[in-house]
């Protein structure tokens, strides 16, 4: 019972997701080929709400679900390991045509192929839990 709001706020973002179109292979495809713009209109929305977010968060000095401050640490301005991240992530986009959430959503929407891409996710994130701190973050 303690965790329903988080499987009702699950079930609204991939009801939006579905609804918005961000979970078709066919838009993500549109938008590597710089075909349209509808893509570039949902991730630049969510990038404007996460900016108003970060705003709150330290404006209002929230808390997370723990009671615990929420901090942000000042990043290394390092091109190359934004450029790396960047290319691997987006091949995986662009090769499974999903991104972590609309994978999800297709998977629950019926789409079970992607129950592979979801498999590798986890091994990825996995893998990355391993050799997390021989990596230069």
């Amino acid at each position: 019972m303690k965790f329903i709001k988080y499987l009702v706020v699950g079930i609204l973002f991939g009801i939006v997701m579905a609804k918005s179109e961000a979970i078709s292979w066919y838009r993500i495809q549109e938008m590597f080929r710089f075909q349209a713009f509808h893509m570039y209109g949902i991730i630049g929305t969510a990038v404007v709400l996460g900016i108003i977010g970060v705003a709150l968060i330290k404006k209002f000095k929230l808390r997370d679900i723990g009671g615990n401050t929420i901090k942000f640490y000042p990043k290394n301005k390092s091109i190359a390991r934004y450029l790396i991240g960047g290319i691997i992530f987006g091949l995986g986009w662009a090769l499974s045509g999903a991104c972590p959430g609309p994978m999800v959503v297709n998977i629950g929407y019926g789409f079970l192929s992607l129950g592979v891409v979801f498999l590798f996710a986890i091994i990825g994130t996995y893998l990355y839990g391993l050799l997390r701190d021989k990596l230069p973050h």
